[in-house]
């Protein structure tokens, strides 16, 4: 729909042509949700109803750095305690240990970043004991 409505002929009936040719071109053919009801009918009407789609499906991220990074960490950990070579959970500690300290030399709006460096064998020794509990 780049082309410009023409002179002399009316909104509607213009917008109807677009419309009927979108529709034979087969514009709206195998639509995503076509057939299905709405989503979200059942819950109440929210005015921010879109933000909150938008971020959730951006994943954006509205926690000041420093509750991120804490956020991060907490999910990673999660993760770390299911993997099964204890390499990999270095690697994700150092990677983890990185971000933290680059974190902390630059952090400067909002609340401070109460994260040091983690103690990579400290959380080897955790692991194992968890995963000997699996076995």
């Amino acid at each position: 729909m780049t082309e410009r409505k023409p002179p002399g002929r009316s909104w509607e009936s213009w917008l109807e042509e677009q419309i009927r040719q979108a529709r034979e071109d087969g514009a709206f053919d195998n639509l995503e949700g076509a057939g299905k009801p709405l989503p979200d009918l059942d819950q109440g009407y929210d005015p921010d109803w879109w933000v909150k789609k938008l971020i959730r499906r951006e994943k954006v991220s509205v926690l000041p750095p420093a509750l991120g990074l804490l956020r991060k960490v907490e999910v990673e950990m999660a993760r770390i305690w299911t993997l099964r070579d204890e390499a990999e959970v270095r690697a994700r500690v150092a990677t983890l240990n990185s971000e933290i300290s680059r974190a902390n030399a630059r952090i400067s709006d909002g609340p401070a970043s109460r994260l040091g460096v983690l103690d990579a064998d400290a959380i080897v020794e955790e692991w194992r004991s968890r995963t000997s509990g699996r076995s």
